[in-house]
């Protein structure tokens, strides 16, 4: 009797250690500056405006590869400080700015183009705890370089907190998962744009020189996967950035076990 007790014991032990769920803590790291063109007091300015979350130290040697991560594919650097990536991302940006001068010297007499020489480069993220132990990065960024109009993105990494590793699509869903999922998602696509077929999302402009397809730009939530599209993926500028959402219970024949 005493050895099953001893034995129950330990099993609950496990079983409560085994279903912990690991967590990542961030902090943020920011950066700004602001230059002008010319020294003119009419000139023209760019102003870059960052907030990067990082992983910190107390995540141990996963906070390498979070934030490795992060600097490459926000700021194409790595193996710098958060701090020092960010201050550098904005010191480089504004002296490659500077090298428009020329440029605008040759359009002074043009008013309208003037304009596009105001530049700016707004980087702001966050973080939350998606499904079990992973955790989504959002990144949602701004900038105008010139031109008709300016970019907006929402953009997300997905982290396994146990390792600190990116999750893909294809550590979520089982080989030869696309085709089934990109049906649902043009099925859902329909239902966001209050349309039945195909043909009739082509008439208003979406899907109209692409196929569907699962975006790597999702939101791994509790209980759906989130797939986000930017402006010109699957639509026109002017339908700015779509969410499709499809819970767990939709996808149970094409989600991996684990």
């Amino acid at each position: 009797m005493k050895q099953l007790f001893i034995l129950a014991t330990l099993s609950t032990l496990l079983f409560s250690c085994s279903s912990t769920e690991e967590t990542t803590q961030f902090e943020m790291a920011t950066a700004d500056k602001t230059v002008k063109l010319t020294g003119d007091d009419n000139s023209p300015l760019c102003s870059v405006h960052l907030e990067l979350s990082y992983a910190t130290e107390a995540n141990g040697h996963k906070a390498e590869i979070i934030n490795n991560i992060i600097e490459k594919r926000l700021l194409n650097m790595q193996n710098l400080t958060m701090q020092q990536a960010a201050d550098s991302f904005a010191n480089v940006y504004v002296a490659n700015y500077k090298n428009l001068l020329p440029l605008y010297n040759q359009d002074l007499d043009n008013k309208k183009r003037l304009e596009w020489y105001n530049y700016h480069y707004i980087l702001k993220t966050s973080t939350e705890q998606g499904y079990k132990n992973a955790s989504v990065y959002h990144i949602y960024l701004d900038y105008y370089e010139g031109g008709a109009h300016g970019i907006n993105q929402h953009l997300t990494i997905n982290l396994e907190n146990l390792t600190g590793r990116q999750l893909a699509l294809s550590d979520i869903f089982v080989p030869g998962y696309e085709q089934r999922l990109s049906s649902r998602l043009q099925k859902a696509l329909c239902s966001y744009v209050g349309v039945g077929n195909l043909q009739e999302l082509k008439n208003q402009g979406y899907l109209y020189s692409m196929d569907m397809f699962p975006s790597e730009n999702f939101i791994l939530g509790e209980e759906a996967i989130t797939f986000i599209y930017n402006p010109y993926e699957i639509a026109p500028y002017e339908k700015g950035s779509i969410e499709l959402t499809l819970a767990y219970s939709e996808l149970d024949d094409i989600l991996k076990n684990d």
